[in-house]
C-alpha cells in the first residue's frame, strides 16, 4: 500500500510538472510571436492562468490570459506599458504550439495603456514633472460607456521646473491645476489655473512657493497642456475611461466577442 501511495504521489507530481512545463512553453511561443508581430523591443510577459493547462488546451478554451509589454506610441516619447487581459480565449492546442495566432476568437478583451512618470516628463519636456491625483471619478454621463462624449477624471495638480523670462535664462518650479479628460480617442490634459496649495491644508500651503509676480500665466498653462492621441488600445480595443493613479495616467477600454490577431497586440 505504501508503494502504491508513493507511486501515485510521484505520478501526480510528474503530471503537475508536465502541465506547468507545457504552459511555460506555450507562453514562450506566444511571447515570441507577439514580439515579432508587434515589432517590440523585448519579449512581452505572457501568463496563461488556470490549472490544469493541458485540459484547457485539449478543449481549445483558455479561461484567462494576461499580456504585458513595453511599446512605442507615435505621440509619446520613449516606451509605455501596454497590457491586455483576455477572458475566454478559443484556440486549438496545435495553433498555440505552432504560434498560429492570427485568428483568435475571444469572449472579452480588457486593454490598458499606462503612461508612467518618466514618459510624462518627456511628454511635457519637464524632467522633474510631478503629478498628484484627483478626487474620485466623475462623468458627464455620455462618455463613460464608450460614447462620443467626454469622460473626466477630475482635477490634477501638476508641478515642475520650467524656463522663464524673455530669453528663458531663469527657471522656476510652478504648480497648476489641470483637468484630465477622455474625448473619443484623445486624452486631454488641460491646465486651468496656477496652484498655490490648498488653503484648507496648512502643510500643503507651506510647501508651495508663491509664483513670481511677473510670471506669464498663459504661457505656464500652455506649457502644462497636452493632447495625446491614444488611437486604439491593445488588439484594437476602443478607450472608454482615463484615470490618474500613483503618478501614472491609465487609459482603459474593453471589447466583447472579438476576433483578434495576437501579432497585432501593440500596434496602434
Amino acid at each position: 500500500m505504501r508503494k502504491v501511495v508513493v507511486g501515485l504521489l510521484l505520478l501526480v507530481a510528474f503530471a503537475v510538472v508536465a502541465d506547468f512545463t507545457a504552459a511555460a512553453y506555450s507562453e514562450y511561443r506566444v511571447s515570441r510571436s507577439l514580439r515579432a508581430g508587434g515589432e517590440l523591443s523585448a519579449d512581452p510577459d505572457v501568463t496563461i492562468h488556470g490549472f490544469p493547462f493541458v485540459a484547457q488546451a485539449w478543449r481549445g478554451d483558455f479561461r484567462n490570459v494576461d499580456i504585458r509589454a513595453r511599446a512605442n506610441r507615435p505621440d509619446i516619447p520613449g516606451e509605455i506599458l501596454v497590457e491586455a487581459t483576455l477572458n475566454g480565449v478559443h484556440l486549438p492546442a496545435h495553433a498555440l504550439v505552432d504560434a498560429d495566432t492570427h485568428v483568435v476568437p475571444v469572449d472579452k478583451v480588457f486593454g490598458r495603456m499606462r503612461i508612467e512618470p518618466v514618459e510624462l516628463g518627456r511628454l511635457f519636456n519637464i524632467p522633474d514633472l510631478d503629478m498628484r491625483g484627483p478626487p474620485a471619478d466623475k462623468s458627464d454621463g455620455t462618455g463613460g460607456s464608450g460614447g462620443s462624449g467626454i469622460t473626466t477624471q477630475g482635477a490634477l495638480i501638476l508641478s515642475g521646473t520650467i524656463p522663464l523670462g524673455p530669453e528663458l535664462r531663469s527657471t522656476e518650479r510652478v504648480s497648476v491645476r489641470a483637468d484630465l479628460t477622455l474625448d473619443g480617442d484623445q486624452v486631454r490634459i488641460v491646465a486651468t489655473d496656477l496652484y498655490q496649495g490648498d488653503s484648507t491644508s496648512p502643510a500643503s500651503a507651506s510647501n508651495t512657493t508663491p509664483p513670481s509676480p511677473d510670471l506669464d500665466k498663459n504661457a505656464v498653462l500652455a506649457r502644462f497642456t497636452r493632447t495625446i492621441d491614444t488611437r486604439d488600445l491593445p488588439f484594437g480595443v476602443h478607450p472608454t475611461s482615463v484615470k490618474a493613479l500613483g503618478g501614472n495616467i491609465i487609459v482603459e477600454g474593453e471589447g466583447q466577442d472579438m476576433t483578434i490577431d495576437m501579432d497585432r497586440f501593440a500596434q496602434p
